[in-house]
């Protein structure tokens, strides 16, 4: 099928952040059969300095122009059902590495869209056309339960996220249920030390009240055991400290705890964090600079999940740097960091090649589409990092279960333990 035309919109995400979304129409010259199809770009609150331009410069007006002007006249014609030559094509129109003349936020989402008409004009399922025809195993969902630092404005704990995830379950359904129940059951907990919290919640559905990032854990762990016993599933916890908005060049900066360390201080932190809660997953403990103490992190705990996810941004240079020195066990994938779903696919590709579990993940700006719960999939990730409550984050965790019942008997659920 080729493209015969293209429009671009704006539109907004979840956080009500103005982005971009793109649609095209696609036609079988033979058959005349036509497929449309749409997607938009998530946008994220804390970006990496690595990261491609999410805009050009001008914003999204510019970005718009832009893809009128540089995208449309050459995607037009080209044959949806390889994808990997309209994705070529959006780096050859930009000529620049970060995209910064049609914009990141342009480049994935006509990426997803054409994505989308590849699978529509083969007649497969998205992950099919992503992965292949023997894609069967299904991500373990992560989720954010209690939030903190700039997801939270400030006003929670200085951690970013506090997360759990089931470990064994039997099933796609059950391993989202837990996430669910842990969530819900949160609340309950959260009002025994702060009977004054009202219930608010982040932009990605986490509960934030102001509590320390000790009694988080605290609280996190002891609903994990009852959610555990109650349902049989072992559910790890984790964290993704997001330290590079901690740092100020010299120490990090923890405001609400009152508290400041410097680097070796910051490892020993951690390391007190991991061993007091059995911590199966701790992302970006370290700045996005500091290969050094994400490696030695790693060789301390290789049991565990170290994840980089500032320090890599879905860049295949980066994760091969970091690969060479083993400064993490997992990597977080977030396809718009990066540009385009060929590029994502190349970073998991290296990323496996030095032995790192691949972690696809929202972005705390989502949209209400569901592909990421197909890229999970055809990209064969061990996680899937989608949050637990809210729509844009719902939407993809049921995908995720209608996946699981397209693949019937010949699914498999991922082990990370």
């Amino acid at each position: 099928m080729q493209i015969e035309d293209v429009w671009i919109r704006k539109v907004f995400t979840g956080r009500g952040d103005v982005t971009v979304e793109v649609e095209l129409t696609a036609e079988d010259p033979t058959t005349g059969e036509v497929v449309i199809t749409r997607a938009a770009a998530p946008a994220g609150a804390s970006r990496g300095t690595h990261e491609v331009a999410y805009f050009p410069e001008g914003g999204v007006d510019a970005a718009l122009a832009a893809f009128e002007k540089l995208v449309a006249p050459e995607i037009v014609g080209l044959d949806v059902s390889e994808a990997y030559v309209v994705d070529g094509k959006l780096e050859e129109v930009d000529g620049t590495p970060r995209f910064e003349r049609i914009g990141g936020a342009v480049a994935i989402a006509t990426s997803f869209a054409a994505a989308e008409a590849g699978a529509a004009s083969l007649g497969v399922p998205l992950f099919s056309f992503i992965g292949g025809a023997y894609t069967r195993k299904l991500p373990l969902p992560l989720g954010n339960v209690i939030g903190g630092g700039r997801h939270s404005r400030g006003l929670g704990p200085d951690i970013q996220e506090f997360l759990t995830i089931p470990l064994n379950p039997p099933d796609i359904f059950t391993a989202v249920y837990t996430n669910v129940e842990i969530h819900k059951r949160t609340l309950k907990y959260i009002l025994k030390v702060d009977s004054s919290f009202t219930g608010g919640k982040n932009d990605e559905g986490a509960w934030t009240p102001r509590i320390s990032s000790h009694t988080a854990l605290k609280i996190l762990r002891e609903v994990a055991k009852e959610v555990e016993k109650e349902l049989g599933v072992e559910v790890g916890v984790g964290v993704d400290v997001a330290a590079s908005s901690l740092w100020d060049g010299k120490k990090y900066v923890y405001k609400n705890e009152g508290a400041e360390r410097g680097p070796r201080e910051q490892m020993e932190f951690i390391t007190k964090l991991i061993e007091e809660f059995d911590l199966v997953y701790v992302e970006d403990p370290f700045h996005e600079e500091d290969f050094q103490s994400f490696a030695e992190l790693s060789d301390r705990f290789r049991d565990r999940l170290i994840v980089g996810d500032d320090l890599f941004v879905t860049n295949s240079e980066r994760i091969k740097q970091g690969g060479m020195l083993k400064a993490a066990t997992g990597v977080i994938i977030k396809p718009d960091q990066t540009g385009t779903l060929l590029r994502a696919y190349q970073a998991v590709e290296i990323a496996k090649r030095y032995g790192m579990r691949i972690v696809v993940s929202h972005r705390s700006g989502d949209t209400e589409y569901r592909s990421l719960a197909h890229i999970a999939v055809g990209f064969g990730a061990d996680i899937i990092k989608t949050g637990i409550m809210g729509g844009e984050r719902t939407a993809k965790l049921n995908e995720l279960i209608r996946i699981g019942d397209y693949l019937g008997k010949w699914a498999s659920i991922s082990h990370i333990r």
